[in-house]
């Protein structure tokens, strides 16, 4: 049998003195004696001792905790977002508790449990607007929002630059020749839809081309809606020529609609979409896209929860991070092949 791990109590019978003075020398206290500490420490080299890490946090008032509430844990942009903001809690010996909360009332059953009895340090919450979630956030506790602008100046926040992504994605058709762009958006209630949609309009308007509220149909960031949202363009016989989809699973269903419909991409009709998922590429023919770093959204994230945990000031309090195009062969010059 391997022998056990040895506790704090073998090291003070090692060392001939209480645990308790084992305790205050791991935790460098001062009022131990010189030569007492040399023997704890003697001990605990002998020993091969690791003190444990989560019961020292405690006994500081930290846990060395933080949570990532997200609408869900299936979305891919969401679970890239938390893999992003674990990889950075682990290289300051930090744990991330990763859950989700797809209404208010669990979202808020969820912060009492977290905040309310201490479990965690920090918050770093995704969508907080996506409904009524942000009303039970404390805003006391150290926190960052994810994936929309903070509206209290005393909160930081981390997100796609989302209003220049559209911007983006838009010009690009512009540029291609298209004048008869659709847009489908996310939810509307949610902040990067309604940005994403002002970003569209922006590089409209200064390509000179008028806004019409009838080719934008709002989406829920499923294949399904942006399948539905060609159909009824289908349906109304007004097909335009590019389709500007604020996701890349919306781009999908826009394809998936088009082909069966017979409508040829890119010829007949443009797609681009934004993200760049990994199935991206793979798409027929591969999905023009606004390529985000989603990860890096997480990892910025719990940099500037630390900071606020440690007291310090974060330098950035709304850090807004760009996307880059990824011209694929979904889009072409209006009327190529």
């Amino acid at each position: 049998m391997p022998n056990p791990r040895p506790t704090i109590r073998d090291v003070a019978r090692k060392a001939g003195v209480s645990h308790q003075t084992v305790s205050r020398v791991i935790n460098g206290k001062d009022d131990v004696l010189p030569e007492t500490r040399a023997l704890v420490e003697a001990a605990i080299e002998q020993m091969g001792y690791r003190p444990n890490a989560i019961a020292r946090s405690m006994a500081r008032g930290q846990t060395r905790t933080l949570a990532c509430i997200s609408p869900n844990l299936t979305d891919f942009t969401f679970a890239s977002v938390i893999e992003g903001a674990e990889v950075e809690a682990r290289k300051h010996d930090y744990f991330l508790l990763s859950s989700s909360a797809s209404d208010p009332e669990s979202f808020r059953a969820l912060v009492d449990e977290l905040v309310g009895h201490r479990r965690v340090d920090g918050l770093i919450v995704i969508n907080p607007y996506a409904d009524e979630r942000y009303e039970f956030i404390p805003k006391d506790f150290p926190l960052v929002f994810v994936g929309a602008s903070a509206h209290e100046k005393d909160i930081c926040s981390v997100s796609l630059d989302d209003e220049k992504v559209a911007y983006d994605a838009t010009h690009h058709l512009v540029s291609l020749g298209h004048t008869q762009i659709a847009l489908v958006t996310g939810p509307m209630e949610e902040d990067c839809s309604r940005d994403r949609t002002e970003g569209y309009r922006r590089a409209l308007m200064e390509a000179g081309l008028p806004f019409d509220e009838t080719m934008v149909i709002e989406g829920d960031w499923s294949a399904t809606s942006g399948q539905t949202a060609l159909q009824s363009f289908i349906e109304q016989g007004r097909v335009p020529s590019a389709v500007f989809a604020q996701n890349d699973r919306m781009a999908m269903g826009i394809m998936r609609a088009a082909r069966d419909a017979d409508i040829k991409i890119p010829s007949q009709l443009a797609v681009i979409g934004v993200d760049d998922m990994p199935l991206s590429s793979y798409f027929d023919p591969p999905l023009t896209t606004m390529q985000q770093d989603i990860p890096r959204i997480g990892q910025e994230a719990t940099r500037m929860l630390l900071d606020i945990i440690q007291k310090k000031n974060p330098t950035v309090r709304e850090l807004k991070l760009s996307a880059q195009l990824v011209a694929r062969r979904s889009t072409s010059e209006k009327g190529g092949d």
